[in-house]
């Protein structure tokens, strides 16, 4: 069980993929289908559990490529931005994968797990603000397309960043935080892999589905669920 004592806290910063959305399940058949394409002839194919949850998962979307090619003992060159989507570069690949999960949600949506809404409602009823942090692009659709972009004060995600890898896990929830005008000891974390980011009032790490726990300044609090959540007191109304 992990608690958000709003007393001392002023706001809750949640990672998107797998975590609110179930934006997971598409980046994954996507890195699929671009990866197996790929790599057909090469090595063995993606797998959608055990090589997205080690490799890409929380990453850096070009980081991602790299990572994961890395894994079977391959490189490619970077290219750029203007790479033919799948073309053998990294930038290629990413453009690639990026396309597919763009028209899979315009097509589709996402849904968003009942437990994570649960939460956000509970927390902004009590007075706390909430942040997103997604280091995939499109996440303002997904959020959207969910029901649930009204219930952050702030979005920091890939689209945001000064290259378009998007500016990297850890330094997004240090932003997020930025944004919410906060120290980062005034806010938790909610993340599917934390962040290497000390300094944060509390860390949460939704272990279910297989998701690593281990990397990062440490897990604090791991849940399965976040049912497995609870939420004390209010955020004191500061008078100006």
């Amino acid at each position: 069980m992990a608690i958000f004592d709003l007393t001392t806290l002023r706001a809750v910063v949640f990672d998107t993929d797998g975590v609110v959305t179930d934006t997971a399940r598409v980046h994954a058949a996507a890195w699929k289908h671009v990866f197996d394409a790929y790599l057909r002839g090469r090595c063995e194919p993606f797998d959608v559990r055990a090589d997205y949850l080690a490799h890409v998962d929380g990453r850096p979307r070009l980081d991602a490529v790299r990572a994961f090619l890395a894994s079977r003992g391959l490189s490619l060159p970077e290219g750029g931005p203007g790479d033919e989507p799948g073309a053998a570069t990294v930038y290629g690949l990413w453009l690639a994968e990026d396309a597919l999960f763009a028209q899979e949600i315009g097509r589709h949506g996402v849904s968003a797990f009942p437990a994570a809404v649960t939460l956000l409602h509970e927390l902004r009823h009590r007075g706390c603000r909430t942040g997103a942090v997604a280091t995939g692009g499109h996440d303002r659709a997904a959020l959207s397309s969910a029901g649930l972009l009204h219930l952050f004060d702030v979005l920091v995600d890939g689209e945001d960043g000064t290259m378009p890898g998007g500016p990297g896990h850890d330094a997004m929830f240090l932003e997020a935080a930025r944004r919410l005008g906060l120290e980062p000891g005034e806010v938790a974390i909610v993340a599917g892999m934390p962040p290497d980011a000390p300094g944060f009032g509390l860390v949460v790490t939704l272990a279910g589905g297989g998701r690593r726990t281990g990397a990062g300044t440490g897990a604090g609090t791991v849940v399965a669920d976040l049912a497995d959540v609870d939420v004390h007191g209010r955020v004191p109304v500061v008078l100006r």
